[in-house]
């Protein structure tokens, strides 16, 4: 990055690093013809030559200003410039002197080989500029047009020693006053720290000690309202910046000398957020050079921001360390964006701590932003949107990522109990987010759209940071060195925090799946620690129920609304299938069941295949510790599931979901079970149901199979299915409903299901069951070939006598 500053101006590459964005508010450039350019040149002249400025003539001067970032000013131009500041007779009007600052500016910067005599005559101007006080009615932009000027100067290589002296001590003498404009006036801050920056690179041991030494004082007053983040990393990098470029042109003593002044503090316990800034920056360079120098001063540097953070923290509790101060929020901004921007950096207890902070109330705010909204919801929200609006394009949010990996490599290196207390609150931030976000959620619903969509943004990257440091702590937590108990407890809570963080997963990420994978295989192994895991879903009543203060108590709550609920459920009925294994069946029935029957119901399509599955996996699971426990609750929970699943059919049911529910128990129930025939007997009596709807309607609907007879027809082929899977047993009384069923179709669905039963039968291999099928198949055909049969003849004229009359021929 030092290397691309030589291709700008210093002041926009400092505004470009503090603000990401390459526009300056004092340097709005626009582009104008050459015409008009080389005519606003000879109106300065034709100024010059009248003795008289009028006011075209700053226009002409604003229209250079305009065009600077590819107009060039030459030595015979900047002649023309240094004649009308120095004109006794000309009098231009005050607010022409800034822009006749910033051309010559332009001339210092992109000249290769500016004149001398023209260099000495602008540091002559400059000085008598001030001495007359011309300054005294002027605005910051006349100070930080002069005071950036005056330090471009001292870089040019033609000044001689003396004007380059008389330079560095007016911006001395300047500073020494305690410069009022540096830290305070909006937008002009970067064009002063490039006038000390300039003068920097270029200063004598004694000028360089004098100019930090009065910049120091002047940082150290700027702690707290008057200083900002984007100030600080303006500081941050005008130190990179002068660092870099003493690497390349001067001695290490004058490096040492300079290091060491910016290291400086103002009291021997807290360090100003500027001076921490320029640490950082000592850091920031040291990391992209060789220099021995530096190296030696990188862990004065560190000891710098350390002595920063032990001061936040001291008196506080966990994560907690930021309070409510400006000042202290500041310095946690500035600790953050610091060691983002500075390469790695040694670990201090401290620093994990103020990271950990950081994140959790600063760059992720919302805690703070969600007690906002519900302390007054009809209020608020106008104000926590515009705060929202305003934290998304904060350069502390934009640098999420990069302050996120520097806390992680921290955690890497901590103690254990470190790592214990920073593991703790961000498993317990991402419960209070779910928890809030619900609440926020049912406020908002429908109202505040921008404003909810604006939050969650803030979340997905919070999710993206979870699950970062998740992967870390399960890649230092488990293995051999630490207990079991340990292991499992850590998996357990990463599993909570991921099922609370579910809504906000928006991406496929392959460190979420990596994590998911370690801390599954631990809780598989472990009864209690799948027991753990499972008890953790939220009961029955919080599900129905909406949580949160009374104030809400008015709002409608329906469950299946909640997203944010859903998909945390989602989560466990993906999860709990892969320990089915280890739940026992006790806390099944208690805590699993009645949630997997109550998400059977969910409109949304993936919610309820997640809950068939869950219901197949447990009914495919074998535990030998309590086998009679479990099957006699298996038997039990056929019965509510095909009621649940047949009630909603077609509708919220889905079918592949339930048509898996079925194939699990009749392959896993003991031969014979009266759960399998209660199973089949409901199929039947569903499609016969949907059968006589469908010919009521619209007898038509069979000839093609059309839309209305899709559901029957899968059930139809479900059961068919089913002949291959029950076992024998069942299989009489499954052929007899099935056949039962076939007679009362009209032609169009008989012949649909004898040439699928044909087909089925033929492919098979099952010596046991194809010779009963094959006769069974053949009697049936021989009943729906009969003038008797189908729909309204059997059901009027024959009723029961009908259906004997098929069993016997059966």
């Amino acid at each position: 990055m030092a290397k691309q500053a030589q291709n700008l101006f210093l002041e926009e590459w400092l505004t470009l690093n503090s603000n990401g964005s390459s526009s300056i508010s004092s340097i709005q450039s626009s582009s104008s013809s050459a015409r008009a350019i080389i005519q606003a040149w000879g109106d300065l002249r034709d100024s010059l030559k009248q003795n008289f400025f009028q006011p075209h003539h700053l226009q002409s001067l604003q229209v250079l200003h305009n065009s600077q970032s590819s107009v060039y000013v030459s030595d015979p131009q900047a002649k023309l410039l240094l004649s009308i500041l120095s004109s006794k007779d000309l009098s231009p009007p005050l607010e022409s002197y800034p822009l006749l600052l910033r051309l010559l500016y332009i001339w210092v910067r992109k000249s290769s080989k500016p004149s001398s005599v023209h260099i000495d005559s602008a540091v002559v101007i400059l000085h008598q500029l001030f001495s007359l006080h011309i300054h005294s009615e002027q605005s910051p932009y006349f100070y930080s047009e002069a005071f950036l000027l005056a330090g471009a100067l001292t870089c040019v290589p033609s000044i001689s020693e003396k004007s380059k002296t008389d330079c560095l001590e007016l911006l001395s003498r300047l500073l020494k006053e305690e410069y009022p404009y540096i830290f305070t006036s909006n937008g002009y801050t970067a064009k002063f720290l490039a006038g000390i920056g300039y003068a920097l690179s270029s200063s004598g041991t004694v000028h360089l000690v004098r100019i930090v030494d009065s910049l120091l004082k002047i940082w150290n007053r700027a702690d707290g309202p008057s200083g900002s983040v984007s100030d600080g990393l303006m500081i941050l990098h005008l130190i990179e910046w002068v660092l870099y470029g003493f690497v390349k042109t001067h001695s290490s003593d004058k490096i040492s000398v300079l290091t060491g002044e910016i290291l400086r503090t103002s009291t021997p316990t807290c360090a100003s957020f500027a001076v921490l800034m320029a640490a950082a920056g000592v850091l920031r360079a040291s990391s992209r050079s060789v220099s021995s120098v530096l190296m030696v001063s990188r862990s004065s540097a560190e000891e710098c921001i350390g002595r920063v953070a032990r001061n936040l923290i001291s008196g506080t509790e966990g994560c907690n360390t930021s309070g409510s101060q400006p000042g202290n929020i500041l310095l946690l901004h500035c600790i953050s964006l610091a060691l983002a921007r500075s390469g790695p950096v040694s670990f201090q207890v401290s620093l994990l701590m103020c990271l950990s902070s950081a994140l959790l109330n600063e760059i992720f705010p919302l805690k703070r932003l969600y007690a906002k909204i519900l302390e007054n919801h009809h209020d608020s929200s106008t104000i926590v949107f515009n705060e929202v609006k305003q934290h998304l394009s904060s350069a502390i949010f934009r640098e999420a990522g990069a302050i996120s990996a520097v806390f992680c490599n921290q955690y890497l290196l901590a103690d254990e109990g470190s790592k214990s207390v920073v593991e703790n609150c961000i498993w317990k931030y991402c419960e209070d987010v779910y928890s809030l976000h619900r609440q926020v959620g049912l406020v908002l619903r429908g109202i505040e759209v921008e404003l909810i969509g604006n939050l969650e943004k803030i979340a997905e990257s919070a999710f993206l940071m979870v699950v970062v440091f998740a992967l870390e702590v399960t890649k230092q937590r488990l293995h051999s060195r630490f207990s079991r108990e340990t292991q499992l407890e850590i998996s357990v809570r990463i599993l909570i925090a991921f099922s609370c963080f579910e809504y906000f997963r928006r991406m496929r990420l392959s460190e979420y799946m990596d994590t998911i994978r370690k801390v599954v295989v631990s809780v598989q192994e472990n009864d209690l620690a799948c027991i753990s895991f499972v008890k953790s879903i939220p009961s029955y009543s919080q599900l129905i129920n909406k949580d949160g203060p009374s104030s809400l108590n008015k709002l409608d709550y329906i469950w299946s609304k909640d997203d944010v609920q859903t998909a945390r459920i989602l989560f466990y009925l993906r999860v709990i299938p892969t320990c089915i294994e280890q739940v026992p069946a006790s806390v099944f029935r208690e805590v699993v069941a009645p949630t997997m029957f109550l998400y059977m119901g969910h409109p949304n399509g993936k919610v309820a295949r997640a809950s068939h599955s869950l219901f197949m996996a447990f009914i495919s699971s074998a535990k030998d510790s309590d086998d009679e426990e479990r099957l006699s609750l298996k038997e039990q929970l056929v019965f509510f599931y095909m009621q649940r699943s047949l009630e909603s059919y077609p509708g919220l049911t889905p079918f592949e979901g339930m048509a898996s529910g079925v194939a699990a128990l009749v392959r896993y129930l003991p031969a014979g079970s009266p759960s399998t025939f209660y199973c089949i007997h409901s199929l039947v009596e569903r499609a016969n149901n949907l059968s006589s709807e469908i010919m009521a309607d619209d007898n038509e609907a069979w000839t093609n199979w059309q839309e209305e007879a899709e559901p029957c027809k899968k059930l139809l082929e479900l059961l068919m299915r089913l002949l291959s899977l029950v076992d024998i047993q069942v299989l009489p009384s499954l052929m007899k409903l099935l056949a039962q069923l076939t007679v009362q179709l009209p032609k169009e669905g008989q012949n649909m299901i004898l040439n699928d039963l044909y087909a089925q039968v033929a492919e098979s291999d099952d010596v046991i069951r194809k010779p009963i099928l094959v006769s069974w198949l053949q009697s049936l055909s021989y009943l729906c070939s009969q003038p008797t049969s189908g729909n309204a003849a059997l059901t009027a004229n024959t009723g029961d006598l009908g259906f004997n009359k098929i069993d016997a021929r059966l």
